[in-house]
């Protein structure tokens, strides 16, 4: 890892040395393999950063990852043996961010840094599948984008890679400081302000002010990438002196918008279903007639907010529409999966309303049957058996044969879809017996059907994409 050598880690951290001879201090220039905070994945060379937790303390770790080779270990308090040396910090979660800033700052990458209430992930990997077309791209991977995650990725960067792509998530005031001060990013996209986190932050225009803590760790000149037809994001006039730069469908400016028209734009929409989606995109030189090959018609969002970030990076227009029609899905992201006969739509990795809504979009579209597998949904604060009552609602909208749901705050899901007028939806509600739900799904799933599966992150839903997808 280039620069990273014990001095300077030292020095980044405000360590004291300890555990080896003092003239451990005098390893020279020779710079660390890798860092990690899993001591399972230490190898001769790595920094192993032990991290204090509720049921494993990184500390305990200590012997074990020197056996190994460990280069250095950061920790809060001395061992009582220490065969290496140790970086003695007031806190080890700092200093993984401290040490992440210091790598950054030695490898001076470009960082593209992606937040909003929904369509981070996938908004990430269409800008990542634009930016490839020109340069080598590291990326935000997993769920790795909080203050624990993203310093792990900053840490997955080598010198060969051009350019970082790195999606921020939060849930309270202050946390986006945390993660745009290691990050500061060249270019900031922030895809909407939703009604996710309500929990913490209480209102959108909470979120709205959480979101846009980013700009003030901003690199000089940064560019400012927003929805435009978002109500909250359109009233942003400059950041750093400098207007953003807005994209959005068709060249209608929403009311009370601040600036005077959208950069790119979108229109002649044509949903081809599960097969993708076909718009016109207009960008400042000419438009193009483009095919996403991803469901959904937010994923006209994301492509434009990529092929904004691929001006800003310098690509052709060539580029930036070859980018977009290369990008795929990643697991539990609206990915289709064909199994037993049916279609599985795994959209598993966390669910609020607005995303709820926007995979039974893509569900309407599907063939034979279509089935909503439905969870919970969390951190919505005060509103959130109305919120799952509105979810409820557009299941019985959009006439989905059949809802299967668990989960305490999913009998509101239910109820939405009885109190529709003339509702067509069948539904079976399993409380917070998942494993009963899953054992039902697959017994119920035929050839033909499509079958939606979501709820968010803790109701571990990827169990029911496995039993469903595995081989029979």
């Amino acid at each position: 890892m280039k620069g990273m050598t014990l001095e300077r880690m030292e020095q980044a951290c405000h360590a004291r040395l300890c555990g080896a001879p003092a003239d451990q201090k005098t390893i020279g220039q020779a710079e660390a393999a890798g860092i990690v905070i899993d001591s399972r994945q230490v190898k001769e060379g790595f920094v192993f950063v032990a991290l204090p937790g509720e049921r494993v303390d990184g500390h305990d770790f200590i012997p074990q990852v020197f056996a190994k080779g460990a280069f250095a270990v950061v920790c809060e308090r001395e061992p009582e043996q220490a065969e290496g040396v140790c970086l003695l910090v007031d806190s080890s979660k700092e200093a993984l961010k401290q040490l992440a800033v210091l790598y950054l700052d030695e490898l001076d990458i470009p960082v593209v840094g992606i937040t909003g209430s929904v369509g981070k992930t996938s908004t990430k990997e269409m800008i990542a599948s634009v930016l490839s077309q020109k340069y080598l791209v590291h990326k935000t991977a997993g769920n790795f984008n909080n203050e624990i995650g993203l310093p792990l990725t900053v840490f997955g960067l080598r010198q060969e890679h051009e350019v970082a792509v790195l999606e921020m998530g939060i849930s309270d005031f202050g946390e986006m400081s945390r993660l745009a001060a290691v990050a500061r990013p060249r270019v900031s996209v922030i895809t909407n302000i939703g009604i996710c986190h309500l929990e913490n932050l209480g209102t959108r225009d909470g979120i709205l002010k959480a979101k846009t803590e980013v700009f003030d760790y901003l690199r000089d000149n940064a560019t400012v990438v927003l929805n435009g037809d978002d109500d909250k994001l359109c009233t942003v006039a400059k950041v750093q002196g400098k207007a953003p730069v807005f994209y959005g469908m068709g060249e209608t400016r929403p009311d009370g918008a601040a600036y005077d028209k959208k950069a790119i734009f979108a229109d002649a929409v044509e949903n081809r279903g599960l097969r993708g989606i076909d718009f016109d995109l207009h960008m400042p030189q000419s438009t193009h007639r483009v095919h996403v090959a991803i469901p959904g018609a937010h994923n006209v969002y994301n492509a434009m907010a990529a092929a904004a970030v691929g001006l800003a990076m310098g690509l052709s227009e060539a580029e930036i529409c070859a980018g977009i029609e290369a990008a795929r899905t990643i697991g539990g992201r609206t990915n289709l999966i064909e199994a037993g006969g049916y279609l599985v739509i795994d959209d598993c990795y966390n669910a609020n309303p607005v995303s709820m809504k926007a995979a039974l979009d893509v569900l309407a579209q599907g063939e034979g049957r279509t089935i909503a597998v439905l969870g919970d949904m969390g951190e919505l604060g005060a509103d959130e058996k109305q919120l799952h009552y509105e979810v409820g609602v557009y299941v019985a909208k959009k006439q989905i044969d059949w809802l299967f749901a668990a989960g305490e705050l999913s009998r509101e899901l239910v109820r939405g879809v009885c109190e529709y007028p003339d509702f067509t939806t069948q539904y079976d509600y399993f409380g917070t017996d998942v494993e009963t739900l899953c054992a039902r799904v697959c017994e119920f799933a035929q050839p033909g059907d499509t079958i939606l599966v979501k709820a968010s992150h803790f109701m571990d839903y990827p169990r029911i994409v496995k039993a469903l997808t595995e081989e029979k």
